[in-house]
């Protein structure tokens, strides 16, 4: 096995309690997710601030260091320590950012719950990645993934106001769930746990309760997935990319209801289910 990196496992309470007044002049307490910074220094260079819901500060340094193709490889990776008393993620590598004056000069802020950026071109390396052409889903496995999600215990049911993502194994089952006040973040998350477990996404599926951008679309892409699901749209932008990477989009999953907008070769239709939603 292939050398990890050294995480501290710096969680904090996931909700905060606040006194409320309802229309007709009554108080009670609720509770609301406990936003806060997370400001990642590599190598003691700041790189970025984060609005985070703090549930995997790890994981959300290693995913958001992958996604922006920072750094290839975690074993190049040595450490990533989370402070809470100074909203700080400490990460030492081995080589450091090669160019990183360069590679951080164009900023593009892209759409989302919570700002997401990406530095460098966003679709530089789209031509790159290749999906698994023979990854298929069963209409009955997404309906599985659909009902696992809504039963699952989650910080939205009890605050709002957050964003989920998920992965699933090919028959549905669920391996990781986190959320986050942006849905950059918790799909960042998501990478950053496979990346340091080793878990590989060609026969994934991945979901995500937040809209399907150009950026999630390359996101999952670049976690090697092929189906990206969400109980939301997509957008334009990220149709096309899903579409130039023969990704199965799938949008607007609720109960037994779906819009596949690309990559239909990818899903096995069972003629029994498709009768009983007609």
């Amino acid at each position: 096995m292939s050398v990890r990196p050294t995480l501290s496992h710096a969680v904090r309470k996931l909700t905060h309690d606040v006194e409320v007044m309802d229309e007709r002049g009554r108080t009670s307490m609720i509770a609301i997710p406990a936003e806060q910074p997370l400001t990642i220094y590599v190598d003691k260079r700041e790189l970025v601030t984060l609005m985070t819901l703090g549930g995997a500060p790890e994981a959300l340094t290693l995913g958001y260091l992958r996604n922006q193709r920072f750094i290839k490889n975690i074993e190049d990776i040595l450490s990533v320590q989370v402070d809470w008393d100074v909203d700080a993620v400490a990460v030492v590598t081995r080589n450091g950012i090669e160019n990183i004056e360069e590679r951080t000069a164009k900023r593009t802020v892209t759409t989302g719950g919570g700002e997401g950026t990406v530095f460098g071109g966003l679709m530089d390396a789209v031509d790159a990645i290749s999906l698994p052409a023979d990854a298929r889903m069963a209409q009955s496995t997404l309906y599985k993934v659909i009902d696992t999600i809504r039963t699952h215990r989650s910080v939205y049911k009890q605050a709002g106001s957050v964003h989920g993502c998920a992965l699933f194994s090919a028959q549905g089952e669920l391996i990781y769930f986190v959320e986050d006040v942006g849905r950059h973040n918790a799909v960042d998350a998501i990478a950053g746990k496979m990346w340091f477990d080793g878990v590989q996404g060609e026969d994934k599926i991945f979901y995500t309760t937040g809209r399907l951008t150009s950026e999630m679309v390359m996101k999952g892409a670049q976690m090697g997935i092929p189906f990206l699901l969400s109980r939301s749209g997509a957008t334009q932008m990220g149709h096309m990319v899903a579409e130039r990477l023969n990704m199965s989009l799938i949008a607007r999953c609720s109960g037994k209801h779906f819009l596949l907008l690309s990559g239909g070769d990818r899903i096995i239709f069972d003629d029994v289910l498709t009768a009983a939603t007609q």
